[in-house]
């Protein structure tokens, strides 16, 4: 297949480019700059310069393409750049008839507070999240008679982990200043980057139609007693201060609850399987990947 990746530059982006190119695929990974897209072109991925959030610099890029891999939010409009690409994709699919699979990325932080203590597939989104519109664009996909896959990660980590919660957790003990956010007992799904990527490798391959996928590991320890394994790895022996989730930011507010996903339906129709049980066996090799990847 040839495949459009946005977000291809980015953290899962990059590790997921690579792995759809190893499977044998043509991948195309949308940058605003090309000439900063040398890892790429390394990966065997072709670097196709376009703004997401600017559809006249990428629509050319749909041609000829049987899949997009959506990896990127847009921070400054989330929702419009989204749907966007949705209605792009069917436009394009109007012009040469060809059925596009579009593979859409949330996350389980969308979820909010449910009071359910292991979500899956079915478990409806709390509205009142700050992040709970991207539910409504799964709904909004999902009536749009788009080809599609919903994958919705757990927290990721490994690899250079750049804009994951981890690369937080080591530039803040290198700071000498860890802060822990929110609820000091809630606990997180996780997944390793390579694992992830292997899913949507998977779902590419094999997955039905109109499906929605949580991917993530099997570990159920808080997400402090995991902070104090990444900061411990990176050399800071101290007290991890502790604050409020507003004091953190939208993000960690959207995260501020229990998020402890099931995998099951991933398991069963992908064979999806992690081979990375959990962050805190090997920590030390997370802080040495973050290092020099930095």
């Amino acid at each position: 297949m040839q495949i459009l990746v946005t977000g291809a530059t980015g953290y899962a982006g990059r590790r997921v480019s690579s792995a759809l190119a190893r499977a044998g695929h043509t991948v195309l990974g949308l940058t605003r700059d090309t000439t900063a897209a040398h890892g790429l072109v390394v990966d065997e991925v072709t670097p196709v310069r376009g703004d997401l959030a600017k559809p006249d610099t990428w629509r050319d890029h749909l041609d000829g393409t049987d899949a997009v891999v959506h990896l990127l939010m847009d921070r400054d409009d989330p929702a419009g750049t989204d749907r966007t690409l949705f209605a792009e994709i069917a436009e394009a699919g109007k012009r040469d008839g060809r059925r596009r699979h579009l593979v859409y990325t949330t996350g389980i932080s969308s979820y909010g507070r449910t009071g359910v203590a292991l979500m899956d597939e079915n478990t409806p989104g709390n509205p009142e999240s700050p992040i709970g519109f991207r539910f409504a664009l799964e709904g909004e996909l999902a009536a749009s008679g788009l080809a599609h896959t919903v994958v919705r990660p757990g927290f990721i980590y490994g690899g250079p982990a750049t804009t994951s919660m981890t690369a937080q957790w080591f530039a803040a003990a290198e700071q000498g200043a860890p802060v822990f956010y929110g609820d000091t007992t809630k606990r997180w799904s996780w997944v390793h980057v390579d694992d992830l990527a292997d899913a949507y490798v998977r779902v590419l391959d094999r997955a039905p139609a109109s499906e929605v996928f949580v991917i993530a590991d099997d570990q159920r320890m808080t997400a402090l007693e995991v902070q104090r394994a990444a900061v411990r790895a990176a050399g800071f022996t101290g007290e991890i201060r502790l604050e409020t989730a507003e004091a953190g930011g939208i993000m960690q507010v959207a995260a501020d609850q229990d998020e402890l996903v099931s995998s099951a339906k991933a398991h069963r129709l992908l064979g999806w399987r992690p081979r990375h049980v959990s962050f805190t066996d090997a920590p030390e090799k997370h802080h040495r990947a973050w290092l020099s990847g930095r």
